[in-house]
């Protein structure tokens, strides 16, 4: 079962937000193929409510470009899926991420906030939380 059936058997809904234009969205979904809802907060302001910071340092960690190096040679491509071109100028590259479980009130059941770009928390995880909901 994929990772979609399994969040929609536990009525489960994914909200990607991204602060990028409407424009760098699709062509993220596009390069992704995410089939996640997508929300757009080009000010940041759900990324503040949730403590999310941003970090030249962490964006640009060895342990992080190096797997990003990874990612292209596996592709055969000179360009990363996740570089949307002409480069949006409100966009800040170094806006850090997080995972989060909301139940119907708001109430957050689960929080990560990346430490890197690469720190996510396992599906296994955020299922385990949506688990102890019920």
């Amino acid at each position: 079962m994929n990772r979609c059936a399994v969040l929609a058997a536990r009525s489960l809904r994914v909200l990607v937000v991204s602060f990028g234009s409407l424009e760098g969205a699709q062509i993220w979904l596009e390069q992704t193929g995410c089939a996640f809802d997508i929300v757009l907060d080009p000010q940041r302001k759900i990324y503040r409510t949730f403590g999310l910071g941003s970090s030249y340092a962490d964006v640009l960690r060895f342990d992080c470009l190096l797997q990003y190096s990874e990612y292209e040679a596996e592709a055969g491509s000179s360009r990363a899926p996740w570089v949307v071109e002409p480069l949006d100028n409100n966009v800040l590259i170094f806006q850090m991420g997080g995972d989060f479980l909301l139940d119907e009130a708001g109430t957050v059941l689960f929080s990560h906030r990346c430490r890197t770009p690469l720190d996510r928390p396992s599906v296994q995880d955020v299922l385990q939380a949506a688990d102890v909901r019920v």
